[in-house]
């Protein structure tokens, strides 16, 4: 993944961010719909742009293991063995519960949140720019199939959206979504998905 990313490109994705804005971008999965994750009405945006029934939670993207107690009452001993165990491998998203500081309708009922370290170089950027974390559901309405790359994405999608990054439009290889596991607060682990 040695892509280079424009600055301008971040930069104008960051702006939007910082308005409340909702952009489309590249993910160290799949290409995903995004907001900064402590804004509820870009998070409400983003639910009604999906078509999609707040009730399902989303996940968001995080730069550094390091901020994940600005996020949660308590990481569980557990999520730390796993990340360490998961560096360089299958992206990972955790479902932790008990968070805070995030959008409250960005929570699940029991408030639990799936929270993904990203890798990616652009995807870390904006979240080290922000300082703070951004929402990542994939880029299809609700019940669609997720695109596996931008040529995918619904041009209805695109437009309902503020920003569309540049940032790997061309990219056509195949990317997994990652692998979702959920501590509960007796940290025990569920596999969502492998």
């Amino acid at each position: 993944m040695d892509m280079r990313y424009d600055k301008q490109d971040l930069q104008q994705a960051l702006r939007v961010l910082r308005e409340g804005g909702v952009i489309l971008y590249p993910t160290d999965t799949v290409w995903g719909i995004g907001c900064d994750a402590t804004n509820a009405k870009a998070v409400e945006r983003i639910y009604a742009i999906k078509k999609r029934v707040d009730s399902k939670a989303m996940l968001v993207l995080l730069d550094g293991a390091g901020k994940l107690q600005g996020y949660m009452e308590k990481v569980p001993d557990t999520a730390w063995m796993l990340l360490e165990a998961s560096e360089g491998q299958k992206p990972m998203t955790i479902i932790y519960p008990k968070a805070k500081n995030l959008a409250h309708n960005l929570l699940a009922d029991d408030s639990s949140v799936g929270i993904r370290i990203t890798e990616e170089p652009f995807t870390r950027a904006l979240c080290e720019q922000l300082r703070r974390p951004i929402v990542s559901t994939s880029a299809n309405f609700s019940g669609d199939a997720t695109a596996k790359h931008f040529g995918e994405i619904n041009p209805e999608l695109l437009k309902a959206v503020d920003y569309v990054c540049e940032y790997r439009r061309e990219d056509t290889t195949l990317r997994q979504p990652s692998s979702i596991i959920k501590i509960d607060e007796q940290e025990r682990i569920t596999i969502i998905r492998e």
